[in-house]
């Protein structure tokens, strides 16, 4: 009797055991599909190896970029995962969870086989300028094919979580924030620009109160002010030495060096233009996006609100000077304090513990060639002009038909189908004997063709370098031929011949941070291999949405609470 009692009480407490697990890991779930952050900040830096975490950080503040390692996961080992590794597939990849094989952006410009000319991955003269009356206003992002998790948020949410775009580049604004952004802003600074903060009737139809407020102050006009190091120069041991024959510099300066007084320089330098070059762009941008955060009342509500911020001056220096500069340095430190005054704002006006953010870049940026050379690392630069015009010449003595090259653009080779056909010339055979003068150069390392109907051809098996070529190449909007360089070559170009550039497959291109922080985020880091595509279902994971509708990506669950 007394064994029955047993194990009647046994099976009694099982059973509440049982529902007492079954409820905590219902309260589990229901905390999952509910506990999400107001908003969600993506950061973008412009050009930033990874390596400017490690190499500045025992100068950086305890709030900035320390504060996102910190308290945040830290990817170590995230990488682009195709090639061309510019500012515009780089967003698009980014937000979209997928290479530009499948979202389109395949460079900043490339060459449109229909139009017969080079188009921006963000023009559009479908579209009024609003704030401006200047060309740059006439931007949209037609050109992206597919949804960012920005896009799947507007539309999980009914319209009625936001979506902001900032940036000074219009395509580091545009490209992130997607199609169905309530706006996307970014600075009038080219071409001797306004100075003003602008968009396109692709958004609005005028500029909102607030962002009249911000033109009308003199807030842009007041970083025409020297700009010197942040600190005692001498302290800068993590960059070579102030003057060097490895840097650019601005006009109406002989040297390269500190300090920088940019009101005596705006007028040789295109007035605005020069903050944008400067790490005063940065605080500019930090400006106008704490002054969106309030004028457009993000994170206050229960719908997530999406705020996309690109930092592109970064670009602009690390171009100019180099990734050895202390200019570049100096930018990296003060940026730290524009992260720092971000996150004090956010946990101020949307509340600690209540916002996610993740900081990326869109490329890196290798060593300028002439200071690898100095160190005998192997280097150089290719005139890729003088290419094109020594190919059509090649092929005009062959073939007796002018100008069979239309265009050489991210590496690739765009040949004349109308011609080709109208003289009957055998396309494959063709294709072979560019590639086999393309060989003959010293500075190409690879040469790849593609298929009747462009697909790209990978020859050599599942190669990582194929893969990533595979990856970049759209079908309707590549070249016919690829080429890639030898390491760290450049092209040509008079201001290619001091500071950076960026394309390539290299790990100094595709090496980036990726620090995801706050609500909802484990404390951590991996040495884990991360692709760039990963980023965006592991928002959407957050958030309980739709993946971006070309996502190719994986969640990154580890980095998930």
């Amino acid at each position: 009797m007394l064994k029955k009692i047993i194990i009647v009480l046994l099976v009694g407490i099982s059973c509440l055991s049982t529902k007492a697990q079954d409820a905590s890991n219902k309260a589990n779930i229901d905390s999952a599909y509910s506990d999400i952050p107001k908003l969600v900040v993506g950061i973008v830096i412009d050009q930033m190896r990874y390596d400017y975490l490690t190499r500045y950080y025992s100068k950086f503040s305890e709030g900035g970029f320390k504060r996102l390692v910190h308290e945040g996961f830290n990817c170590k080992n995230n990488h682009f995962n195709y090639i061309t590794t510019k500012t515009g597939p780089g967003h698009a990849s980014i937000f979209t969870g997928t290479t530009p094989k499948y979202h389109g952006v395949i460079g900043n410009d490339w060459f449109d086989k229909t139009l017969s000319h080079n188009v921006n991955c963000v023009e559009d003269k479908s579209v009024l300028p609003i704030g401006t009356d200047s060309k740059d206003g006439m931007k949209s992002p037609h050109r992206l094919l597919t949804t960012t998790f920005a896009d799947e948020n507007r539309l999980f949410t009914q319209m009625k979580g936001k979506t902001i775009g900032i940036s000074l580049k219009h395509r580091g604004a545009i490209l992130p924030a997607g199609h169905t952004a309530n706006a996307a802003f970014w600075w009038d600074y080219e071409h001797d620009g306004s100075g003003n903060w602008i968009s396109s009737s692709f958004y609005i139809n005028d500029l909102p109160q607030w962002v009249k407020n911000f033109n009308e102050s003199n807030i842009a006009e007041s970083y025409f002010k020297p700009w010197n190091t942040l600190y005692n120069i001498d302290s800068y041991t993590e960059s070579v030495s102030d003057l060097n024959k490895f840097e650019g510099g601005f006009k109406g300066k002989d040297s390269p060096i500190f300090p920088y007084d940019l009101e005596v320089l705006k007028d040789q330098n295109e007035n605005f233009k020069i903050i944008a070059e400067s790490p005063y762009g940065n605080s500019l941008l930090t400006d106008f996006a704490l002054e969106a955060i309030e004028g457009e009342q993000l994170g206050q509500d229960r719908f997530t609100d999406v705020l996309t911020i690109s930092y592109s001056s970064t670009d602009k220096v690390g171009h100019n000077f180099g990734v050895n500069a202390i200019e570049t340095q100096d930018t990296y430190l003060r940026l730290d304090l524009d992260i720092k005054r971000l996150l004090e704002a956010l946990d101020e006006k949307v509340g600690e513990g209540q916002y996610t953010v993740f900081l990326t870049s869109d490329h890196g940026a290798p060593y300028a060639p002439g200071y690898l050379k100095s160190k005998k690392i192997p280097a150089g630069f290719f005139d890729a002009s003088a290419m094109r015009v020594a190919l059509n010449q090649f092929l005009f003595e062959k073939y007796g038909v002018l100008n069979l090259i239309l265009s050489r653009i991210n590496n690739q080779i765009f040949l004349d189908h109308k011609k080709i056909n109208d003289y009957k010339i055998n396309l494959k055979q063709l294709k072979e004997e560019i590639s086999l003068q393309l060989l003959q150069y010293k500075l190409i390392d690879k040469v790849y063709v593609t298929s009747q109907i462009n697909q790209f051809v990978n020859t050599s098996g599942n190669g990582y370098l194929e893969t990533l070529l595979d990856n970049g190449h759209h079908q309707k909007r590549s070249g016919d031929i690829l080429f890639v360089f030898n390491p760290s070559v450049f092209k040509d170009t008079p201001w290619n011949r001091t500071g950076t550039d960026h394309h390539s497959w290299l790990s100094y291109d595709t090496h980036v941070p990726l620090l995801f922080f706050g609500k909802g985020i484990k404390r951590g880091q991996t040495i884990r291999k991360t692709e760039i595509t990963d980023i965006a279902p592991t928002i959407s994971a957050l958030l309980g949405i739709s993946f971006p509708n070309g996502c190719v990506g994986e969640p990154l669950d580890f980095v998930l609470d």
